[in-house]
Parts: structure tokens; sequence; C-alpha cells
């Protein structure tokens, strides 16, 4: 952080002990149904801009939408895993705003009759304790268009050239969930909102309403800060940090607009009520545009939809699909493996649980699959610089190379041969030792003649050896490892290596 920036922030303990910050979280699930919420345009993601458009989601004169049913039943079943009520009868508004990337010049969403209401989400900490987030509304809308904007140094519209439309993504269902005021966590409130959109991200996915991809944009977080003195009853003025697009930046962004505003306060300026840009680059805010209020978007009911009236009968029928919670899922499993705290959460925060549940019910035992997760893949992942889920590599074709380790097909040095070719997409595990011929030598004639060759060519460490330093046969061992292009079981290589200098 440079030190200009720096200059216009309050140190984080000098905050705490002056303000008391009051967070509320907003946060846009794309749905993943096959079309629009008002039309039957389809929803795939990174199609060729404005391929997916039709009269309805484009607003022409005339088009009437239609709701999707798929995206009412996501949006109950999202609003009972949050512990919400069902509403039983509510009617879709029009929000009127202009902006570029609206093709309507307003929004079909929901105003005073959300979908879902007064919910909770118990989210965990990093030190293991739980603390309630009180959810005030899960509504249904549309999303909106995306504009590009070309020419300038930011990939914003300030200082580019013109700019471009891609109505692809607008009509495509949402689903805002919006927390009521977070109080009372002081220091640990950006680590709370953190845990907050990841157990959210994690309860969405079991729904298996939505891919929740952050850096696709199907799962947006605007994070809303402000102050308050110590004793004082009445909230500051907030801002709304917007599109924060990771977990990590969640609390990045909510730290900074902590310091970022306690500095104004204490030069006794007044914080400016706007919706703010997060910087990855250096993890701080600029000012976007000031934030309007609910009078400002003039809502009133949409004339073309008929009212959502989910049946308790239907709704009752919808909660019996809700899957295991992840963090029950996470106990049992926890339970189950026999580990501690510490190696649950560094299984959740590397993204790796899900992957190293799937590859042991491929077969494959918990100890050996977390091993390859965190431990060698984790490493790939970082060197490619894509996420665990992401590599190129499924659950079963490690558990396959775990097969073949415990086998005594492989060791563990080929087996991460193979799964680097596995990674370079060379096949399956099997087809890729069959074509490269790289099953374990156990021949003892073939692996004896490499010994032989490695003693001979080493008669200072053979001496040590017959000396009793039993530790000296590591570099014949490494030798013979080398020469058979590390196919030998080194086991059995020092069996052989200790044997002949005995």
């Amino acid at each position: 952080m440079t030190a200009a920036v720096s200059a216009d922030l309050l140190d984080y303990d000098a905050v705490l002990a002056k303000f008391e910050p009051v967070l509320g979280m907003e946060v846009h699930v794309e749905l993943h149904t096959a079309t629009k919420m008002f039309c039957g345009c389809p929803t795939t993601f990174g199609a060729e801009p404005n391929t997916q458009v039709c009269p309805v989601c484009l607003g022409l004169p005339g088009a009437l939408p239609v709701v999707n049913q798929a995206a009412v039943e996501s949006a109950v079943r999202i609003g009972l895993a949050l512990n919400c009520s069902i509403t039983p009868w509510g009617r879709f508004a029009r929000k009127n705003y202009f902006y570029p990337d609206q093709p309507k010049n307003y929004q079909i969403s929901q105003y005073d009759e959300p979908i879902a209401q007064n919910g909770h989400l118990d989210v965990v900490l990093d030190d293991g304790t739980t603390w309630r987030v009180e959810i005030e509304r899960a509504h249904m809308e549309e999303d909106t268009g995306k504009s590009l904007h070309v020419g300038g140094a930011t990939g914003r519209i300030h200082g580019a050239s013109h700019s471009l439309l891609d109505y692809n993504r607008a009509g495509v269902p949402l689903i805002e969930i919006v927390t009521k005021p977070i109080t009372g966590a002081g220091a640990r409130a950006p680590e709370v909102a953190r845990a907050y959109v990841t157990a959210l991200r994690d309860l969405l996915k079991a729904l298996d309403v939505s891919d929740v991809r952050m850096d696709q944009g199907s799962l947006r977080c605007d994070a809303n800060v402000s102050l308050m003195p110590i004793g004082s009853k009445e909230f500051g003025t907030r801002t709304e940090t917007k599109n924060v697009n990771s977990l990590k930046s969640v609390e990045t962004a909510v730290r900074y607009e902590m310091r970022r505003q306690a500095a104004v306060l204490t030069r006794g300026h007044e914080v400016v009520q706007e919706t703010r840009h997060f910087q990855e680059a250096d993890g701080t805010t600029s000012p976007g545009r000031r934030k309007e209020t609910a009078e400002d978007y003039r809502y009133f009911p949409e004339p073309d939809l008929e009212p959502v009236a989910p049946s308790a009968e239907w709704v009752e029928q919808l909660r019996a699909t809700l899957p295991e919670l992840p963090w029950l899922r996470r106990a049992r499993i926890q339970q189950e493996w026999g580990v501690s705290d510490e190696v649950m959460r560094d299984l959740v925060n590397a993204g790796a649980l899900d992957l190293v549940i799937a590859t042991t019910e491929a077969g494959a035992p918990a100890d050996a699959a977390r091993s390859w997760w965190v431990s060698y893949l984790a490493q790939q992942a970082n060197t490619r610089g894509v996420e665990l889920a992401d590599l190129p590599i499924t659950p079963a074709q490690v558990a396959k190379v775990v097969e073949l380790v415990e086998g005594g097909k492989l060791n563990n040095k080929v087996a991460r041969q193979v799964v680097d070719f596995v990674l370079d997409g060379e096949g399956e595990p099997e087809q890729i030792v069959d074509a490269r011929g790289l099953v374990v030598e156990r021949d003892d004639t073939k692996l004896q003649a490499a010994v032989d060759e490695a003693l001979a060519a080493n008669p200072d460490i053979v001496e040590k050896i017959r000396g009793g330093k039993v530790a000296a046969a590591g570099k014949i061992v490494g030798d013979v490892m080398k020469a058979t292009r590390g196919q030998a079981d080194p086991a059995r290589v020092k069996e052989l290596v200790l044997a002949a200098c005995s």
C-alpha cells in the first residue's frame, strides 16, 4: 500500500477504540436454471455476445414476461435453507432506473413482498466459534446485461473511449439475499463478513441452485459498511462496496472501508453515502455513484405478471428436498475420519473437502485422498494459477492413482509423474502407465544389477555401510532410483544394498 493511501487510513486499533462497525451484506446469486427468469433464452455462461436474447429480455414493445417456475422453486429452497418464512402471496415490482446495460430501463424485482424473509445463518469463525447472521430477506429478480468499457487503463468507464454492451446476462434469474444489520462484531467484523459469504456459498452449492463462481459473477457480494461512535445507538452513513469477487477480498474490503471511514470522521468530515469499487490490485476502494434510496427507484407492482403464491403443501414438498447442510455434513465427516478441527478447517479453506470426499467415495482411503489434494495437487493448482477444483483431474482419477500405489504397481515418485501426465491431458492413469511403461520394477535380477553397478562406483560408501553407517545407503538407493528412472521400489533397493554390503 502506498504512503498516500496509508495517510488516508486510520490505524485499525484506533478505529476500534473510537467506533463500532455496522455491516450489511447483500449477495446476488445467479441461478443455474436452463432458461432466463422471464423468457426462454438460454443462460449459458461465455456465449458469444448478444446471441442469447429475445424481445422479452431486450424489453421490446409488446413482449410479455412469464415467470420461470424452476427459479421460484430454487428461491423457496434457498429461503427454507436460510430458516426464512416463505411468503404465501407476493408480487413482482418494477424498479426504475436508467443504466445502459438494463435494456428496459427498469428491473423486474421484488420490493415489499419478497419470496422469503426473517431467517438466519449460523457461520463458523476461524477459531471455531459460531456467529449468527440474521437474514432480512431473499427476493427474486432478473440480472442486468454487461458493459465492456474499451480504451481506458482500468476497464472502467472513466477514461474509456467507448463502451460495448452484451445483453446475454440480461434476464438471468437472480436471488438477492440481504442481511439485517450486523452489529457487535467489533474487531472481527471483516472476518464475520468473509465467514458469512463463505457459509452462504457452501449452502448454495449444496442446494445445487447455482455454480456460485465469484470469478464468473454468479455469486456477487456487496458489502455495506458504516461506523458509529462507541456508545452511540444511531447508525452512521454507509457505503456499499459493489461486486467484491473473492472471499478474501470481502474481508479486505470491509477492513479498508472501516479504516477509510474512520479517517474521514476523525478529520471532522462526513462519510458520503455512495457505492464504491473494490480494487483487487491494492485492496482499496474508490468512489462510484451516489447511493439511491428506495424512493428514487419509484417501485410499483409489475402489471404484466401474476402474483407468486406458493402453497403450503408445495413448500413442504420442497423442504423435504433439502440436502444435509454443509456444516452438519462436515461435522459428520470429521467424526468419521477422526481429524481435528484444525485439519477440517484447512480442508475447507483450501477448497479441498468436497474433492477429498469424492475421492474417498471413489475408493481411496481418506488419509491418502487428503494427502494428494492438500499437498501435491494444491501445489500444482498454485503453479498453474487455478483453483484446486479447476485442475483437469477428477477425484476418480486420483483414487485410481492411489489404488495403483497401494497395489504396488507405482511408487510415490512415479505416481506424481502419472498425475502430471493426467493434468497434461494424456488420458486415464492406467492408460498412461501402460503407454509409458511406468510400472514399478520388481525384477530382483535387474534391480541387483543396478545395485551392483552403483556399489562398484561408490567403494567409499560401501565401506561406510559395512562400518555400521546404514544411513549412507541412501546415496546408493538414490543412484539406483535414478538409473531405473524412478521405477524401482526404494524399500526393496535398500534391502538389496544392505544385503550386498553385509
